[in-house]
This record gives structure tokens, sequence and C-alpha cells, in this order.
């Protein structure tokens, strides 16, 4: 089974990987905030991860890693 894995304190909410993900299971927090005072991406299915690892190729801040 894959596993994403996204750096909340790292993430700047961007919204780059929720586009980039064919499979539509990241989206950007409604109700947290890291210390930078962004929503972070978070994974909304983790059983629906295909491994692709578009939403960490198109992370400009390499805060997401992606594992099969």
């Amino acid at each position: 089974m894959a596993k994403v894995t996204i750096d909340f304190n790292v993430c700047k909410g961007c919204g780059l990987c929720v586009n980039a993900c064919p499979k539509k299971i990241i989206a950007l927090s409604t109700d947290k905030l890291n210390a930078k005072g962004h929503s972070p991406a978070e994974v909304i299915n983790q059983d629906l991860c295909i491994a692709c690892a578009f939403c960490a190729t198109m992370c400009p801040d390499c805060a997401i890693t992606v594992e099969k």
C-alpha cells in the first residue's frame, strides 16, 4: 500500500499537489494552520493513493514524500 506523508510545518498551502493528484485525495486543510500560518495540505483518503508521486514532484518546498 502507498503512503503519502506531508510535512505540515514545511507546507505553505500553495495547492499545487491538490491539482496534481489524479485521484483527488489531497486537499488543503480547512481547520488547521501550521507554524507559518498557512493551511497545509493533507491526505483525505490514504487507501486510494496509487503512489504516482505527482504530488511530491509538484511540491516546490519538498514537503511531500511518497512510499510504496
